[in-house]
């Protein structure tokens, strides 16, 4: 028995073995790889989900896609175990012209002017109303954005605009994948302005790469001081335009510089400053990749008609660079001039297929687009594509449908309608919307007092909003139905707190609460419950807002 037990084990053990063996020793079809002309595979989305990040192909261990090595460890090179942990390499992309980074200058110039240059926007909104633009008024829970304000219990609207931002990143990843990565990410947009700034004071890609490899000494202090300096006030910037959204910025830009601002305002400033500086200048690829989680989602909104970045292998397999040796005429267009990986800001090759990493920013467009005029071949070695339409291409056929058709698919036609609705229906509750709010709570402890005269009195407590831009005078009023007569009023009186009249002030854009009591005349019938309807009506544009309560009495049994 023991020596069965020990054949077994033995058994078990060179099963593992055997395995791993086989993992480490790939078949000689999986080093031919998908874009070494054996044919690539059908399902080009299937490699975003099992592409490694490019941390992981650091020591330039291939690729488990291209030439069949699984990475067992990224620092175990000899096979022997060890950290599954690489430090980050950094990436230095070379400067590139072209219509797709002529693009992405102009978005990141709007995106920037518009969030450093808003908070200092006026709107007059009348004597007693802030006069920004748009402010988050937490102290006095208002948001303010331009002639929009939404009060707190509308907070629906800014739920509403959240989902739609969902929804709209859905509808955008499914047209053209992740676009709003490339282009619109506060990530990308800062990280490409702080790259602008390094490339502007240490030089493009070579003299950068060389920098970095130098020993330190003066100049390279001083080239590394000047650019954390520019960063450092690019990320003091962003850090107080984000302040600025909560109050007013020029008051609150006074008293930043005069040390007289609340320590809220400069603890925000300088979290918002540190994740700036980090994120833009260090981090910078990191935070795709790792922290944000959006690459292992949006696969599930991509389909075959989706625009992705694309290497068009077909025309580009074999690649080489020499053009004019033997064999020659064999080569595809790509001239392994590597111009598409110097540009990427990610750090991959396109021409590995899509990877989780891309965002899709088409620099690699731009890159080869050059590079194939200069050599006199048709650009688009590197395009944005479709998968339905790299199967035709592949194939040699023409296209069967329209870019648009490609488009306008149900999936993006839920998407919008989705999106547009809810937009619509909020614009359309937002013009809709009154003027004036009314809260009527009623007193639960006592519910109802008996007065010496034997009649019955109710308190309520009333909160009236005027969301008004000047001071308005309301009126108060009632209604109440005698349960045992329909059709036929309950006899009530009303009287507010302090005031002879039912007329009362509500300042501009302030909510007032005010004690009114309800008490039944003498010759009422007590009943143990009425219903109450109470109302307010602006005397100047006479709208009005209504709140139903009860009126509460004793019951028979109850009564003296």
């Amino acid at each position: 028995m023991r020596g069965a037990g020990t054949r077994r084990a033995s058994s078990a053990a060179g099963r593992r073995a055997g395995a791993a063996a086989k993992m480490r020793a790939p078949s000689t079809s999986a080093r031919q790889g998908p874009y070494s002309g054996q044919g690539a595979p059908r399902d080009r989305f299937s490699l975003i989900l099992i592409n490694a990040p490019s941390a992981l192909r650091l020591h330039k261990r291939a690729n488990p896609i291209t030439n069949g090595n699984p990475i067992m460890s990224v620092n175990d090179t000899d096979g022997s175990g060890g950290s599954l942990y690489a430090g980050r390499i950094p990436i230095f992309p070379r400067r590139v012209k072209g219509f797709y980074r002529s693009l992405k200058w102009w978005i990141m110039g709007i995106a920037l002017g518009i969030y450093y240059v808003t908070p200092w926007l006026r709107w007059d909104r009348g004597p007693e109303m802030p006069d920004q633009a748009v402010l988050v008024d937490l102290a006095h829970r208002r948001f303010f954005f331009f002639w929009i304000e939404i009060w707190p219990q509308q907070f629906y609207y800014v739920a509403g605009l959240l989902i739609m931002a969902g929804i709209g990143l859905f509808l955008f990843t499914s047209v053209a994948g992740r676009v709003w990565c490339g282009y619109a990410c506060p990530q990308t947009v800062w990280t490409d302005l702080f790259i602008m700034v390094e490339r502007w004071i240490e030089g493009d890609r070579n003299a950068r790469i060389k920098l970095v490899k130098q020993p330190w000494n003066a100049r390279k202090i001083r080239l590394r001081l000047t650019k954390w300096t520019v960063w450092l006030l690019i990320a003091l910037a962003t850090g107080g335009a984000w302040v600025f959204y909560f109050a007013d910025a020029p008051t609150l830009a006074r008293d930043l510089i005069s040390g007289q601002a609340h320590p809220i305002a400069y603890t925000t400033m300088a979290i918002l400053t540190f994740t700036t500086f980090f994120f833009g200048g260090f981090a910078r690829e990191q935070i795709c990749i790792y922290a944000c989680p959006w690459p292992r989602i949006q696969a599930a909104m991509m389909d075959e008609n989706t625009l992705t970045v694309t290497y068009k292998y077909w025309r580009g397999e074999p690649r080489g660079k020499h053009r004019k040796r033997e064999g020659a005429e064999k080569l595809g267009d790509c001239i392994d001039c590597g111009a598409c990986v110097a540009v990427c800001p990610m750090g991959i090759d396109i021409r590995n297929g899509p990877q989780l990493e891309c965002i899709t920013c088409a620099l690699c467009i731009d890159a080869c687009d050059e590079v194939m005029a200069r050599i006199g071949k048709p650009r688009g070695l590197i395009d944005y594509c479709t998968l339905a339409d790299e199967i035709e291409e592949r194939e040699g056929r023409p296209h069967t449908k329209p870019m648009w058709r490609r488009i306008i698919r149900p999936r993006v036609v839920v998407y919008f309608t989705l999106w547009a609705g809810i937009g619509l229906a909020m614009l359309a509750s937002l013009f809709m919307r009154d003027s004036i709010d009314l809260n009527v709570a009623r007193d639960r402890n006592p519910t109802y007092v008996m007065l010496s005269d034997g009649t019955v009195r109710n308190g309520y407590t009333i909160k009236v909003s005027n969301q008004n831009h000047e001071t308005r005078t309301f009126r108060l009023s009632f209604h109440a139905e005698d349960p045992a007569h329909p059709g036929r009023p309950y006899p009530l009186e009303a009287r507010i707190q302090g005031s002879d009249t039912l007329t009362f002030d509500v300042p501009a854009d302030k909510k007032r609460s005010l004690r009114m009591f309800l008490t039944t005349l003498p010759f009422a019938v007590i009943r143990p419950s009425v219903d109450v309807e109470i109302w307010v009506e602006d005397l100047t544009t006479h709208e009005r807002a209504k709140a139903e309560t009860k009126f509460l009495g004793p019951k028979l049994e109850q009564l003296p």
